[in-house]
């Protein structure tokens, strides 16, 4: 019992902070990769995302993107969007790559200003479409 206590109050103080995001109805708590070394990193070298849970990708400008796998252990739903939030692009069910340099891209099909990396399988379970609005959470400065 104080497990699932636990797990909802960390649950909810993650999302309480501000650090979320909304798409098609569903909140997810987001880590947010604010410098060129968290982008890098991304969520390299993890063994899970935890239900609920992604990492945002705040670009400077607007342009094609491009993400790989490298060192990436768990499949991911990759979601591109533009300066105005609207999903212009995505790479569902990423599989992992422990290739290394050889991981292959999944790139953006226009260009894109935020990245958002869930589980894999979410992108279907939401039925995103392009043109689908994200909305970011108090705490994320889209400035950045």
């Amino acid at each position: 019992m104080f497990v699932l206590w636990w797990a909802c109050v960390s649950a909810t103080a993650c999302a309480s902070d501000g650090r979320w995001v909304e798409l098609a109805g569903q909140r997810y708590a987001v880590e947010v990769a604010e410098t060129d070394e968290a982008r890098a990193r991304g969520l390299m070298f993890r063994d899970s995302l935890a239900e609920g849970h992604g990492m945002l990708f705040i670009h400077e400008r607007e342009e094609r993107q491009a993400y790989w796998m490298k060192n990436t252990r768990i499949p991911l739903d990759i979601l591109y969007f533009d300066s105005e939030l609207r999903l212009v692009s995505q790479q569902r069910n990423v599989p992992p790559c422990s290739a290394g340099d050889r991981c292959p891209p999944y790139p953006s099909s226009g260009p894109a200003r935020y990245v958002l990396e869930l589980n894999a399988g979410e992108a279907r379970r939401l039925g995103l479409e392009e043109g689908t609005v994200l909305a970011l959470g108090p705490a994320i400065d889209p400035a950045r």
